[in-house]
């Protein structure tokens, strides 16, 4: 009651961004209802506040990735940027691309050491070099601008309540403080994925990121679970945001610290100006949409590589019986292997920024061009080398691999409107680039792009240039059926695992029928120079003498996964959680 009534206090005198401020109508009591989930609770919930007050699916996901960025730092938040899909009820899909930009200054020299060479991620990702301009609270803006119900300042109740009253530590992130604490001190550490409290001022106050230190260890110590951290500064921006408008962000007062904190820093120092923050605009991008066995898929165009990759992993899979073959059949996981590496070689050759470069969406995902990659896919042997493929309409590119770090969240919202918004948002790798300034992480956006800006004397498409935007794997997604409704939506963390993540859920909702939690939470087969990598503690792990008959070089390893889904049952929408998390679902 507490919550609904300090909620209800903000939303009479503070007109939402770009509309009037007039009471949201009664929906039905017949309405089914609505459904969040996400990577932590405290962010569910937020969520689940928002709709309990009349707010959107885009309030309540905007809610959510408010509330992220204090409870789960070392996966997304303000510092960062996103992909949001929109689906409105009985209307058109439409996306925000939401993702960070290099500054102006940036060239594509900006990750090579004095030898010419690109300098190794552990030496690329700390510090203010790698900081992108952040998208999200434009993002933010835009998206309830077009389809937001409440006042602007009532869908930051949640966060700065979690902010300033404290939060306990989960899992996960005790995890990634105790990776990279050794970094924040000045020593190294082999930065794991996103499993990898102490109050504002009790952590560690030197070493070269004390910043982040004095939030996220505890007398020195990482972080346990379920200590309390509180976040005083944070809530104090989240309230000036609140009054103010995204241009609190990006002209005022935090621009000058953001700055300050990229520029003065000692590791990697940037050149980011407020020219750059103030130029920052979220864009409207066109979906890219494809089908698979009669349903229609579709998800984020570039800068993601989400929605291409998918699409060609479901469409040289869809010749293949996988129902027959069933999820314990080694040859489907083969199957999914060899298109899974025949995608991913058209990825890192094609993909980057459409404003920089021309990216072939219409060829990769091509009916014809995807039959002719799914025929070198043979039942019963590997293909061994996997190399791209020349797309209908693509220019000559030259392939060549970006670095790649588990990390990011995904949440999701659906009203009982029946709107759907659906997001994955991102500081990149744990913590970021373990910059923060008012309380939150600054990301790591830039080490996205690929180091090296040539490969065998011709330009790579995600080379790093001014204002551009870096490739991303980030991969929401939203299925439909025959009838052209909205049926299953899901979105993953882990670099560029998620891809996989999103096309594996996708192959077990529809082929195996297999429910949202049970899709989602099913083993991964994933890939590295030497071949494939199994998910340890799953299933797959027994596949490997089958697999290596098959002519696979097989690993089994931790992928560090973490995915949210939801689908349409026939009593409304069902919200799903990665069970190897701690996040969860909630109807309203």
């Amino acid at each position: 009651m507490t919550k609904m009534l300090a909620l209800a206090a903000l939303l009479a005198p503070f007109p939402a961004l770009g509309q009037s401020a007039a009471t949201p109508t009664a929906t039905p009591p017949a309405a089914p209802p609505g459904m969040v989930t996400s990577a932590d609770p405290r962010a569910t919930e937020a969520g689940a506040e928002i709709l309990r007050a009349g707010g959107s699916a885009a309030d309540a996901a905007m809610a959510m990735m408010l509330a992220l960025t204090v409870v789960e730092p070392q996966s997304s938040g303000i510092g960062g940027g996103g992909f949001l899909l929109h689906q409105s009820a009985g209307g058109p899909l439409e996306t925000i691309d939401g993702r960070e930009k290099a500054p102006a200054a940036a060239t594509p020299q900006r990750f090579l050491g004095p030898d010419g060479k690109p300098v190794p991620h552990i030496q690329a990702f700390p510090g203010g070099k790698s900081v992108g301009v952040p998208g999200n609270v434009r993002l933010m803006a835009l998206a309830t601008k077009k389809w937001g119900k409440l006042p602007w300042r009532a869908l930051f109740a949640p966060a700065i309540r979690l902010a300033e009253q404290g939060y306990r530590v989960t899992r996960p992130m005790a995890a990634a403080s105790a990776n990279l604490s050794p970094l924040w001190a000045g020593g190294s550490t082999a930065v794991a994925g996103p499993e990898g409290g102490a109050s504002t001022g009790t952590g560690a106050a030197s070493g070269r990121f004390p910043e982040v230190a004095a939030l996220y260890t505890q007398n020195g110590k990482p972080l346990i679970e379920g200590a309390t951290v509180r976040n005083p500064a944070l809530a104090k921006l989240l309230r000036q945001l609140a009054a103010r408008g995204p241009d609190a962000f990006y002209k005022d007062e935090n621009a000058s610290a953001l700055i300050k904190a990229v520029t003065t820093t000692s590791v990697a120092p940037s050149d980011m100006t407020r020219a750059d923050l103030a130029a920052y605009q979220a864009k409207e991008r066109p979906p890219v949409c494809g089908s698979y066995r009669g349903y229609r898929v579709c998800g984020m165009g570039p800068p993601s590589s989400g929605a291409t990759t998918v699409l060609q992993i479901l469409g040289m899979l869809e010749r293949f019986d996988l129902a027959k073959l069933g999820q314990n059949s080694p040859v489907a996981w083969h199957l999914i292997g060899e298109a899974m590496q025949l995608a991913y070689a058209d990825r890192e050759t094609y993909l980057g920024d459409p404003d920089f470069v021309a990216v072939p969406v219409a060829g990769l995902i091509d009916r014809g061009y995807i039959a002719q990659r799914s025929g070198l896919i043979a039942a019963d042997r590997t293909l061994g080398r996997y190399l791209p493929g020349t797309p209908p309409g693509a220019a000559p590119r030259t392939m060549a691999v970006q670095p790649d770090r588990p990390g990011t969240t995904h949440f999701i919202a659906i009203d009982r409107a029946g709107d759907i918004a659906t997001m994955t948002s991102t500081v990149e790798g744990p913590f970021g680039s373990q910059l923060v300034t008012n309380g939150y992480v600054l990301n790591n956006e830039l080490t996205d792009f690929t180091l090296a800006p040539e490969r065998n004397g011709a330009p790579v498409a995600n080379r790093v240039e001014g204002g551009k935007r870096p490739l991303s794997s980030m991969a929401p997604t939203i299925v439909y059926d025959a009838a052209g409704q909205p049926v299953f939506t899901v979105g993953a963390a882990g670099g560029k695992t998620i891809i996989m993540q999103v096309a594996k859920a996708i192959i077990a909702h529809v082929d195996w029928k297999l429910p949202a939690r049970d899709a989602i939470g099913l083993g991964l087969v994933f890939f590295n120079q030497d071949g494939l990598v199994l998910e340890q503690g799953t299933s797959l792990v027994a596949m490997q003498p089958a697999l290596e008959k098959l002519g696979h070089k097989v690993t089994v390893g931790r992928l560090g996964l973490k995915a949210n889904a939801a689908e349409k049952t026939a009593d409304g929408w069902v919200g799903a959680a990665d069970p190897r998390g701690v996040g969860t679902a909630l109807r309203q």
